[in-house]
């Protein structure tokens, strides 16, 4: 009879994926959590939108008869709890429902929608997210020095000023009075890569102002603090170049914060760009929220939002399972 030895390495290889699948289930189990809590308010804040719905949709002549009969067969008189647990359950299983004012199918709405947000918010992302830690980077190696001042006052001037603020201001210097582009971000139909992306220069500008300061700031303290550490004096002390310190020791701890905010303005980026998209008459899931939520069209907005808390949680999700797997520290921490 033969045995098999299991080494200390592969015991300890074991004991951390253990403890990293705990984690993630930890986190898994909280977020299920929480989007079951915003399904109940979204719900909730549907139905609390004055207007009938009946009435939203036929117009302010219909007759009452036609407006109850519609509201019936909406399913819109039937108990509140009745109508929630038929919502959800049908999301869950992918049916988002029938839209009141396109008599259509909720989903392709959707789908169209969050790829066209998905598209701005990606651009965004890659251009903002070097952008950030470049200048992180660079204001820490010259901390208290003008390009450290520089760097975080011009960040935090602009991350301070709302989305509608800049856009406007980009709309009248590049769109009107220079005319160097388009004011809208909807392209026409067939449009190349280069004229695809003209047309959405000016809406991701915005994004990249307000985030630039976010993700230049925690690149920034994580950067510092690296400098500071123990194990880049000892670098330096052994006489390595500046360069391979920079880059084996300093970027590789400094920038672990930095993964968990990039990650979750990625989720912003892609759910949260109402004033943007309305703005730039742009026709992703921010717009469509709006437009819903102006004709009351209860299933698109409440299938929209949600599917914006859905995209935000699977950000954080993501950046969590990543962070935990970049710092060894967190899988301990994340099992006791």
């Amino acid at each position: 009879m033969s045995t098999t030895a299991t080494s200390p390495t592969q015991r300890a290889s074991g004991g951390n994926a253990g403890r990293v699948a705990r984690f993630v289930a930890k986190r898994v189990a909280l977020s299920l959590v929480t989007l079951w809590l915003l399904s109940v308010l979204v719900f909730a804040g549907g139905q609390l939108l004055p207007g009938d719905i009946g009435r939203t949709v036929l117009g302010p002549l219909a007759d009452a008869r036609a407006v109850a009969a519609l509201n019936h067969q909406l399913g819109a008189d039937r108990p509140l709890l009745t109508q929630y647990v038929d919502w959800i359950t049908h999301f869950v299983r992918g049916d988002m429902g029938m839209s009141y004012v396109f008599r259509a199918p909720v989903a392709p709405f959707v789908i169209t929608a969050l790829g066209l947000s998905a598209k701005l918010g990606l651009l965004a992302f890659v251009v903002v997210v070097p952008l950030g830690i470049a200048g992180g980077v660079w204001a820490a190696m010259h901390a208290g020095r003008w390009i450290d001042r520089t760097i975080s006052i011009t960040g935090l001037s602009a991350t301070v000023v709302p989305e509608f603020v800049s856009s406007i201001v980009l709309i009248l210097i590049f769109g009107i009075w220079l005319q160097w582009l388009p004011i809208e971000a909807s392209y026409p139909p067939g449009a190349g890569v280069f004229e695809q992306l003209r047309h959405l220069v000016l809406p991701v500008l915005p994004l990249v102002f307000v985030f630039f300061g976010y993700i230049a700031r925690m690149a920034r303290a994580g950067t510092v603090e690296a400098l500071d550490a123990d194990y880049t004096r000892t670098a330096i002390l052994k006489g390595l170049p500046q360069r391979v310190v920079i880059w084996r020791h300093v970027l590789r701890n400094a920038l672990l914060p930095t993964i968990t905010v990039a990650a979750t303005q990625l989720g912003y980026m892609i759910g949260g760009l109402v004033v943007v998209e309305t703005l730039f008459h742009y026709q992703g899931i921010g717009s469509l929220i709006y437009n819903a939520a102006k004709a009351k069209d209860f299933p698109m907005l409440e299938a929209g939002v949600l599917t914006i808390g859905v995209v935000y949680t699977v950000a954080n999700l993501a950046a969590d399972a990543l962070h935990v797997l970049l710092n060894p520290r967190l899988r301990v921490e994340g099992a006791e």
